[in-house]
């Protein structure tokens, strides 16, 4: 049996990850007590994380430096604490990472052998052009993405879908979480078109 994969990601209503600049926090400074025990409980089942090297070098810096209140998040530790698949050709072993491996190679190619011989569901949190690459390969079976209510027009860094393919996104599921955070579950395939 093929192991789900989902490619979860935050983003501002304009499509940015990230803020760089400003005075932006992590989650925009909108996150509340839903969004976080809902977070908490998505990275409670088993499953295996799949970072690309961006993504981890981020995650790795952010956590060292301590500095921003989110690292401390009860989601954040369970996700630090789920055995992780790194695809990168450039990072060297040893990861600081609790339960993380190193695969060399094209992410492609790693992650449609790891939905084959996974036991437990995978998931991704960022790496986006890795996940880009992913969804127009046909392997992400889930997109999970929350919107955070405000426009980062100004300091939004990392457009979440820029490069992508062309995408049609069935509705899996929808919540609002603290009364302003939204989240969509869409199955994505790669858009055909006729002319």
């Amino acid at each position: 049996m093929t192991a789900t994969y989902t490619f979860d990601v935050f983003t501002s209503l304009d499509g940015f990850g990230t803020a760089d600049g400003g005075d932006w926090e992590g989650y925009w400074g909108k996150q509340g007590p839903e969004l976080l025990a809902h977070r908490a409980d998505e990275y409670e089942p088993a499953q295996r994380l799949v970072l690309g090297a961006n993504t981890y070098r981020a995650f790795t810096e952010l956590l060292a430096a301590g500095t921003e209140e989110t690292v401390h998040d009860a989601w954040v530790t369970r996700l630090r604490n789920l055995p992780a698949i790194v695809v990168s050709n450039t990072l060297e072993e040893p990861l600081d990472w609790p339960d993380a491996t190193l695969i060399k190679g094209d992410a492609v190619e790693v992650v449609a052998r790891l939905k084959e011989e996974s036991d437990v569901p995978l998931r991704s949190h960022g790496s986006l052009s890795m996940n880009r690459a992913l969804m127009a390969a046909g392997l992400v079976d889930r997109l999970q993405v929350t919107v955070f209510p405000v426009i980062t027009g100004q300091f939004g860094n990392n457009p979440v879908f820029a490069g992508a393919a062309d995408f049609d996104l069935e509705l899996l599921e929808t919540r609002t979480l603290d009364g302003r955070t939204q989240e969509f579950i869409y199955r994505p395939a790669v858009h055909v078109h006729t002319r």
